[in-house]
């Protein structure tokens, strides 16, 4: 039987692709670049704010030092500093959760936005009654798709990873839930395609199929 429900943030319960590809391009425009399509942006994100950043500089073949340290710094700062803007929780997002909390079911937010960030998100988008903990990128705990942040969380809980459902857009998602033995669920409402997804226990396409699989 499963106790705890753990969710990835961007992309799984919030919409942000058009918060992320506005401060993205924002950031980008400091030293002079064009602005990223924001489907591109959906191949970009998933692995923390540093690599975003890298990766969009290497979309112009422009990863430097130099100018990494004039871009990110300069997205850290702006989405900080507006993080809702644009952002906005999917459809049935915040039915399945409510339901989730009326079955006795444990939830928690592992992110790979910073810890900061995702945290006031979670706050004003979900709050303490539907979100128990949310975790982001902080620096003592590796960012997925390194487990150690998940099993933090089930510590937190008190679960065993097979009491433990995982849900994530990506495969690095995927491969964070089943390092850790969880029930991995991949979700198509996300930044990422289906062929991404294949290796999860279950692939769902609306939010509310994930009551599915709670006994």
């Amino acid at each position: 039987m499963f106790k705890c429900c753990i969710f990835d943030m961007d992309g799984t319960l919030s919409d942000t692709i058009e918060s992320i590809a506005y401060f993205g391009n924002k950031a980008l425009a400091e030293i002079g670049l064009p602005p990223i399509d924001t489907e591109t942006y959906k191949l970009l994100v998933g692995n923390g704010a540093e690599l975003l950043i890298h990766r969009a500089l290497d979309h112009y073949g422009c990863d430097t030092t130099e100018n990494f340290n004039i871009v990110f710094p300069k997205y850290k700062a702006d989405y900080d500093a507006d993080f809702m803007y644009l952002t906005k929780p999917y459809d049935g997002i915040m039915e399945v959760l409510t339901e989730l909390k009326t079955l006795g079911i444990k939830t928690a937010i592992l992110s790979n936005k910073p810890h900061s960030t995702a945290q006031k998100v979670s706050d004003i988008m979900f709050g303490d009654k539907l979100i128990d903990i949310c975790r982001g990128e902080t620096p003592e705990v590796p960012i997925k798709p390194d487990p150690k942040g998940l099993f933090l969380l089930l510590e937190k809980f008190g679960c065993s990873p097979e009491e433990c459902i995982y849900v994530g857009d990506t495969g690095t998602d995927v491969e964070t839930g089943k390092a850790a033995g969880a029930f991995t669920v991949g979700v198509l409402w996300g930044f990422r395609k289906k062929p991404e997804l294949l290796a999860a226990d279950a692939i769902i396409s609306h939010p509310l199929e994930l009551l599915t699989f709670i006994d």
